[in-house]
C-alpha cells in the first residue's frame, strides 16, 4: 500500500503533462480547417468567379438608362472580331441601350455571333437569357411606334435567342393587331375623303337643282306676265269694239247697255294651303296676294303671286292650293265668261 507521501508526489508530476497536453493542436482541428479551406477554394473558382465573370457581360438597364452613351458606328467586319472582341461590343451595345436595335450594332447580335464562334460560352449564353425580357421591353416599343418592319426584324432576332419562349407570342400577337388597327384606321381615313367627296357632289347637284328650279320659276314668271299683258290688250279692244255700233246707232246700244246683267265669280271649292315644314319649324307667319284667271267653265288657271310677306316662302303652298279651287264662273246676260280675281292667302300657327 502506497503512502500518502507517495501519492502526493506522483500527482505533483503529472500537472505538468496534462497542462502540456492542453496546449498542443488536435490532429482533428487540423483536418477540419484544412477541409474548410479547401471548400473555399473550390468554391471562389467553381462558383463565385464564373459568375462574377457571366455578370461582367451583362449591363444592368438602370445604369445603362441613367448613363446614355452616344452610339458606336457598327465594326466594320463584325465575323472578324474575336469572342472577346464580341462580348466588348456587347457590353457597350448594352450599356448604350442598344438591345435588339439597330441592325447589325446590338447586343443579342454580338452575343449569338459569340455562340457562333463558341458554341456554350457562357457569358453570351447567361446574358442572351437574362436580357430577353429587356429586349422583349424594347421591342414592344417598337411595335407601339408602329415601325412594324423593324418590329418583325426585332421578333425574328428574339427567336433566334430563345424559340420557345412564350412572350414572342404575345410580341406577334400585338404586332398584328397594331398591323390591323392601322389598316382600319387608313380604311376610314379613306372612307371619310370619300363621304367628304360625296357631299360635295351632293351640295353641287343641290346647287344645280336649285338654279334650275329658280330659272323655271323666272320662265313661268315670264310667262304668266306675258299672259295676263295680253288678256289686259284683249279687254282693252273689247270696248273698243263695242263702242262703234253705239255711234252708228245710240238709241239700241243704250238699249243693251241697260238690258246687260253680270254675276260674279263664286268659290264652291276651296283647298287649304299646305304649310310650309321650313317655316312651321322657324315659327314663321304671313300672306300671299295671288292673281287667277276663273275660266268660263269655273277651272283656276294662270296663278301667280303679285305680293308676299315674307318673300318666296309661302309662294309654291299658295299657288298650289290655288290652283285647286272651282268656280261657279261669271256671267254676262246669262254667258259664262272668264275672268280674272286676286285672293290673299294667309299662314298663321295657330296659338
Amino acid at each position: 500500500m502506497r503512502s500518502p507521501l507517495s501519492t502526493a508526489m506522483d500527482n505533483r508530476h503529472r500537472i505538468p503533462s496534462r497542462h502540456f497536453a492542453r496546449g498542443a493542436v488536435n490532429p482533428v482541428t487540423l483536418t477540419v480547417i484544412a477541409i474548410v479551406l479547401a471548400l473555399a477554394v473550390a468554391a471562389w473558382f467553381l462558383i463565385i468567379k464564373p459568375y462574377r465573370d457571366a455578370n461582367a457581360g451583362v449591363a444592368p438597364v438602370t445604369a445603362a438608362a441613367t448613363k446614355p452613351g452616344a452610339t458606336r458606328d457598327t465594326p466594320a467586319n463584325v465575323d472578324a472580331l474575336s469572342v472577346d472582341q464580341l462580348l466588348a461590343e456587347a457590353r457597350t451595345a448594352m450599356n448604350e441601350q442598344r438591345l435588339v436595335a439597330p441592325s447589325g450594332n446590338n447586343a443579342f447580335e454580338f452575343y449569338m455571333k459569340v455562340l457562333q464562334k463558341q458554341p456554350g460560352n457562357p457569358v453570351a449564353a447567361d446574358a442572351l437569357r437574362e436580357t430577353f425580357s429587356y429586349g422583349a421591353a424594347a421591342t414592344e416599343q417598337t411595335i407601339n411606334q408602329r415601325d412594324f418592319n423593324e418590329a418583325q426584324r426585332e421578333i425574328d432576332l428574339l427567336a433566334k435567342a430563345d424559340p420557345e419562349n412564350y412572350t414572342l407570342t404575345i410580341l406577334r400577337s400585338k404586332l398584328d393587331a397594331q398591323r390591323k388597327t392601322l389598316d382600319r384606321e387608313q380604311q376610314q381615313a379613306v372612307d371619310a375623303q370619300k363621304a367628304q367627296q360625296l357631299a360635295q357632289q351632293n351640295a353641287a347637284s343641290a346647287a344645280k337643282l336649285q338654279a334650275e328650279q329658280q330659272a323655271a320659276a323666272a320662265a313661268e314668271a315670264q310667262r304668266l306676265q306675258a299672259a295676263r299683258e295680253q288678256a289686259a290688250r284683249v279687254a282693252q279692244q273689247q270696248p273698243a269694239a263695242a263702242a262703234a255700233p253705239v255711234a252708228a246707232a245710240p238709241r239700241p246700244a243704250a238699249r243693251a247697255a241697260s238690258d246687260e246683267s253680270i254675276s260674279e265669280a263664286v268659290l264652291i271649292r276651296q283647298v287649304n294651303p299646305r304649310y310650309p315644314t321650313a317655316a312651321m319649324r322657324a315659327n314663321q307667319e304671313g300672306w300671299v296676294d295671288v292673281e287667277m284667271t276663273v275660266g268660263a267653265d269655273g277651272a283656276v288657271g294662270n296663278v301667280s303671286v303679285v305680293d308676299a310677306q315674307p318673300k318666296h316662302v309661302f309662294d309654291r303652298s299658295a299657288i298650289d292650293a290655288v290652283s285647286k279651287w272651282e268656280f261657279k264662273p261669271a256671267t254676262r246676260n246669262g254667258e259664262a265668261i272668264s275672268v280674272t280675281l286676286r285672293r290673299r292667302l294667309q299662314f298663321n300657327l295657330g296659338r
